[in-house]
């Protein structure tokens, strides 16, 4: 199989529809039955829903599915499908991956593995579930279509990720984000070779090496209302993965001299609906806030904590609280220990009491918000004070008061020049 690597930008779609036609021409065996798995409406400056639509057509008249790599995420309702993939791709053509039951074991991550790569911080062994639509379909060739940009889990999103993650089950979606929390995010987000990104790469390479799988990794870069894409990496071998990564350090880290005092975010409500996403707020800025400093979220759409109902009580039951303070709960708290996928997302959002986070909302209480240790703010209130449509990505001035404004948290990494040398 072919690799091919663009890495000068701005590559347009229709170059995109040039190169994706011609690499399709020459793929070595006949397509009868392809399945795409891109990224959900959460990735929605990915370019994969364009380049998703470009494929369904290009590889017309063999038997297409699209299954999106929801991992825990709610399923994508017809509009949203709609929205993101293009109103003329009929909605049959769909399949909804659940984590809990459509999945099927291919193999087990032996515990040594697991401390070897973390260092000796744990020491499980990780069973690797596969939606089985990937092992029983039939496919002449599996496309994972997705971005890479800094992710707080792996270090750099997409890849395998896509498959293990994003169509996998339980076991390794629980235990590879405690892993990533253990270890520590600020290790590894940005990074490449992360304990996490091992542990996918070696379930792909040892259980899935039967599978006609190929990647499709883009590397966007937005810029107020445009998104342009930079970066585009096609083939099976690791190797579009490392330029995929180098391109978007080049891309989307955003490096300061110095850590802010002050940080507004904004969520859109059309891709953050709960904390479980809308916390790469503090994912992607904790490195560039300094301590005693303020985190204001903005975020008009927000009406959960969890995208799971099981997962949103526990968020609501044991609250973002620090490593230390989590760490003691799963190992007291048995609905914690069998949920590690949660007990990461509690560290995670935690600013293990470095600096004060604030939810500015207009679906959850002030109970609510407070419940889980963030601040409260009525979103009415916080709009009036700092307007996203009046702000600049960037440092701005706001009656007197020296604040930095992030209008999109998903699209790169907050990190101090030194963290990066």
């Amino acid at each position: 199989m072919e690799n091919r690597s663009y890495d000068q930008g701005p590559i347009s779609l229709v170059q995109v529809k040039e190169i994706l036609e011609d690499w399709l021409s020459n793929y070595p065996l006949p397509l009868n039955k392809v399945l795409i798995i891109p990224p959900d409406g959460t990735r929605a400056h990915s370019l994969a829903g364009p380049i998703t639509n470009m494929l369904y057509k290009l590889l017309q008249p063999c038997e297409v599915r699209i299954l999106p790599a929801l991992g825990t995420h709610f399923s994508m309702t017809a509009e949203e499908k709609r929205v993101f993939f293009g109103s003329d791709i009929p909605l049959d053509v769909y399949i909804d991956h659940n984590w809990r039951n459509d999945v099927a074991t291919v193999g087990t991550i032996p515990a040594k593995f697991i401390e070897e790569v973390s260092d000796g911080l744990v020491n499980f062994s990780i069973k690797v579930d596969i939606n089985k639509e990937l092992l029983h379909g039939g496919y002449d060739l599996i496309l994972s279509v997705g971005q890479v940009v800094p992710h707080e889990v792996v270090g750099m999103a997409n890849y395998t990720k896509n498959i293990v993650v994003g169509c996998g089950g339980k076991d390794i979606i629980d235990k590879s984000h405690f892993l990533g929390a253990v270890y520590g995010m600020e290790r590894l987000m940005g990074r490449d070779h992360s304990p996490v990104r091992q542990v996918f790469d070696y379930a792909e390479q040892r259980f899935l090496q039967d599978l006609p799988l190929a990647y499709i990794l883009t590397v966007t870069e937005t810029k107020g209302s445009s998104t342009t894409l930079e970066g585009l990496f096609i083939g099976n071998q690791r190797e579009i993965f490392s330029n995929a990564v180098a391109k978007s350090q080049s891309c989307n880290l955003d490096l300061l001299r110095e850590q802010i005092k002050k940080v507004v975010v904004y969520l859109d409500p059309n891709e953050f609906k709960s904390t479980w996403v809308g916390n790469k707020a503090i994912y992607r800025t904790r490195m560039a806030i300094a301590t005693g400093g303020e985190l204001l979220i903005l975020a008009p759409g927000v009406k959960l904590f969890g995208e799971d109902p099981e997962i949103d009580a526990l968020i609501r039951r044991y609250g973002y609280g620090g490593r230390d303070v989590i760490l003691g709960q799963v190992e007291n708290e048995d609905d914690l220990k069998k949920n590690l996928s949660v007990a990461a997302h509690l560290i995670h959002g935690s600013s293990e009491g470095r600096f004060k986070v604030t939810y500015a909302v207009q679906h959850l209480t002030n109970e609510e918000i407070t419940g889980v240790n963030f601040g409260y703010l009525p979103y009415a209130e916080g709009v009036a004070q700092y307007d996203p449509t009046r702000l600049q990505d960037g440092y701005n001035v706001v009656n007197g008061e020296e604040v930095f404004f992030i209008s999109n948290p998903a699209l790169g990494l907050w990190a101090m020049e030194k963290d990066f040398a």
